[in-house]
């Protein structure tokens, strides 16, 4: 007899508890950017996978696998100047800006030095 196992979890997937906190941590950031005339826009990635358990089996099996949401700010030129997202076990806020060094991580409660971060960024005056 043979055995199939379930596939394995892809990697940076999160279950929807996660995906909402998340979700709501980065709200917070677009909404001060936004107060300061700075365009963010926060993605959701679900992807759905299917296997089936036998090459004759009528129906597979799916999966919908959350990843966990990111905001992306948008430069005075249309392009993706920072993309910030939320650690997965710190809860910190991880930044990455376009032009800037390598991954900046900010405390949750200091949603506000990741605007500054960004502005300090910024390519020329926000509108």
């Amino acid at each position: 007899m043979t055995q199939h196992a379930t596939p394995a979890e892809p990697q940076g997937v999160v279950d929807e508890a996660t995906a909402e906190r998340h979700d709501r941590a980065l709200v917070t950031v677009q909404r001060l950017l936004i107060e300061r005339g700075i365009r963010a826009h926060r993605h959701h990635t679900i992807s759905l996978r299917f296997a089936s358990d036998r090459p004759a089996s009528r129906w597979p099996r799916s999966w919908t696998d959350r990843h966990p949401p990111e905001l992306a700010v948008i430069g005075p030129q249309g392009g993706r100047e920072a993309t910030v997202t939320v650690g997965p076990r710190s809860g910190c806020y991880l930044v990455s800006l376009r032009n800037g060094p390598d991954l900046q991580a900010v405390k949750r409660e200091h949603p506000e030095q990741v605007v500054e971060l960004i502005l300090a960024a910024w390519p020329g005056e926000p509108s």
